[in-house]
């Protein structure tokens, strides 16, 4: 099994919207990065994925969603009226793609990235690295187990 960590803004889309999703379940759409798109094509299911929330004013992990549906279309990259949409991207040939994802837990309390940047078991971690703007990236079997004890949680 892989770890992952996906970003997003709890003002869009928080782990409480995920929690209350119907089957608490989600697809995760609208990632227009290639790298980031990369990673989420190598998700397999029953992956673990940290839900991270970005651009608010406590940033951190919330909590644990888990890969329920391997990589398939976005289907917003269709939609013209789609914020995601994209017209070079084609059905025979898409450009972009999701993953569903359901709740697992949520963190008593989300783990701060300003703790997270405290923590030298962490600084290898790609969410820390200066410049580093994905909202999708691996995390390593070492640094999931950290941040599991750092919020509390048995691994």
């Amino acid at each position: 099994m892989n770890h992952w960590l996906m970003k997003s803004e709890p003002s869009v889309f928080g782990i409480d919207d995920l929690a209350r999703a119907p089957r608490r379940r989600t697809l995760w759409d609208g990632v227009r990065n290639y790298q980031a798109r990369n990673f989420m094509r190598d998700m397999r299911l029953g992956d673990e994925v940290f839900f991270y929330h970005s651009n608010c004013a406590e940033p951190g992990i919330a909590g644990v969603m888990r890969v329920v549906r391997e990589a398939y279309p976005d289907p917003t990259q269709f939609d013209k009226n789609d914020p995601h949409f994209d017209p070079r991207s084609k059905p025979d040939d898409p450009r972009w793609s999701v993953v569903d994802l359901e709740f697992v837990k949520k963190f008593d309390a989300v783990v701060a990235l300003s703790k997270l940047r405290e923590v030298d078991a962490l600084e290898t971690m790609r969410i820390l690295q200066r410049g580093n703007r994905l909202s999708v990236t691996p995390v390593s079997n070492k640094h999931w187990k950290k941040i599991c004890s750092l919020a509390g949680e048995k691994t």
